[in-house]
């Protein structure tokens, strides 16, 4: 029975050891309006909801879920990975297995109006080469911070 407690006791110190440090970095969750160009559909607009997954965010590094809605009211859904100023993109185009699959890099900065912004540049994987496109974004409207880490998904 004492080895089985220092056993446990041993497995708890070893977790509180590994815990990532709290995140640290900037929260950039928020409403961006996003104007895009690419190949195929030529000049489009999109709203991109961008929240900070807490749970998973340590430091400077944010986990962030990605989704885009849209003008026809389509959703798509994914994730983004934040290094500082620097985001990494990616979300399923469709709910198939087989799905095409967008893949794009952006920078975040403050535009001259002091509002977060970013510009992607994607890649969309398809059977003809893929598609290469451009969105700006720009925060419309800031999402409050969850105080409590949980960020469930709606």
């Amino acid at each position: 029975m004492q080895r089985l407690v220092l056993a446990l006791v041993a497995l708890l110190i070893t977790n509180i050891t590994y815990a990532q440090p709290a995140f640290t970095g900037v929260n950039y969750s928020g409403l961006y309006d996003c104007k895009g160009n690419n190949e195929q559909v030529g000049d489009y607009s999109v709203v991109v909801k961008l929240r900070l997954n807490r749970i998973s965010s340590y430091g400077k590094f944010g986990a962030y879920y990605y989704e885009v809605e849209t003008e026809n009211s389509v959703l798509y859904a994914g994730q983004a990975a934040v290094d500082g100023n620097r985001m990494a993109i990616s979300f399923n185009l469709s709910e198939k297995r087989s799905a095409e699959h967008s893949t794009g890099i952006a920078t975040m900065k403050k535009n001259p109006q002091g509002r977060w912004s970013f510009q992607k540049l994607y890649y969309e994987s398809d059977d003809s080469g893929g598609i290469y496109g451009k969105e700006t974004c720009v925060l419309k409207a800031a999402i409050p911070a969850s105080k409590t880490g949980s960020t469930k998904k709606n």
